[in-house]
């Protein structure tokens, strides 16, 4: 279900000033995009977006004022668009009177800021890019290891809060456990967090719930992350073929985003904690082009051509 932000949530954040049009405040907004009328104050409108926050700056009301008596109410007709949720003022400036008055007409919120309209665009499509974007809660631990976001996840039991807890002892950080909340922002990166109710918790099987940030202090924690690697723990199999040389790189999705995923077979005698600080240091160096297992694939294809030749 697509998410939708009610125009009074933005009056109520940026505390912005009703100048008319109060009835349309729960008008939806649908898109993070905002739009600047500037094409159709000129009488322009062959790619109106109509749902879209309409920004009205300093420029756009400087040429309104220029235009004939019958234009401007011709122009403020087209931009109050029955779709249009509704349309802001920056500056603190004046608003034009055809405009409240074809918005109280339609019922079409009309909202004032005294803010800039390059910082008040910029921070509304923040928020609304917050507000919008696609969300998923996938079960599993987030935590930060040398810097990279890592989603480890497998079957309930497996060990998943035991390995965060001994990822945190070794001085990494803890961001969720047991429920992720996944954010894919505009640019598809995905973004966890804590649900509010468990932040800073971790569940240890026989020991009960711990307050990670209390006992290890709050160098031990993070809000949220940028998840750039997923590890899957899954019992191990003794006639699965697990990847040795690290060659074949998987991924998996989330949301809409395709995410490096790393396989550990969980067994007695294995420390998940340094396999996953060693998989975390692994991926950074195949981020600046280092990749052991291709290096080390060049190196045994070059020796085994050497031999061959030796024996022609």
């Amino acid at each position: 279900m697509a998410k939708k932000v009610k125009v009074s949530e933005l009056v109520q954040h940026f505390q912005l000033e009703v100048i008319s049009g109060q009835e349309g405040l729960k008008r939806l907004i649908t898109v993070d995009d905002l739009n600047r009328p500037g094409l159709e104050m000129a009488g322009y409108f062959e790619y109106y977006p109509e749902d879209r926050v309409q920004l009205m700056g300093k420029t756009e009301l400087a040429f309104f004022s220029m235009l004939p008596a019958e234009e401007r109410i011709s122009r403020i007709r087209g931009i109050c668009h029955d779709e249009t949720p509704c349309i802001v003022i920056t500056r603190g400036l004046d608003v034009p009177q055809e405009l409240i008055d074809v918005s109280n007409e339609k019922g079409l919120p009309v909202l004032r800021s005294s803010m800039a309209t390059t910082i008040f665009s910029s921070r509304l499509t923040s928020f609304l890019e917050g507000r919008l974007a696609p969300t998923a809660t996938i079960h599993g631990v987030l935590c930060d290891v040398y810097g990279v976001g890592m989603l480890i996840t497998g079957s309930s039991g497996i060990g998943k809060s035991e390995t965060a807890l001994e990822l945190v002892k070794r001085g990494h950080r803890l961001i969720a456990d047991d429920a992720v909340e996944i954010r894919q922002t505009s640019d598809n990166q995905l973004h966890g967090t804590a649900p509010e109710l468990i932040r800073h918790l971790l569940e240890i099987r026989g020991v009960g719930i711990i307050n990670v940030m209390t006992l290890f202090g709050a160098g031990a924690i993070r809000n949220h992350k940028r998840i750039t690697l997923v590890v899957k723990l899954e019992a191990w199999q003794q006639d699965k073929q697990y990847d040795r040389l690290g060659l074949d790189e998987e991924t998996t999705r989330i949301i809409d985003t395709d995410v490096p995923l790393v396989t550990i077979p969980v067994r007695p005698g294995r420390n998940l904690a340094v396999i996953i600080e060693v998989a975390a240091m692994n991926y950074r160096l195949k981020q600046m082009g280092f990749n052991a297992a291709l290096q080390f694939t060049h190196k045994l294809t070059a020796t085994i051509s050497e031999d061959m030749d030796d024996l022609d």
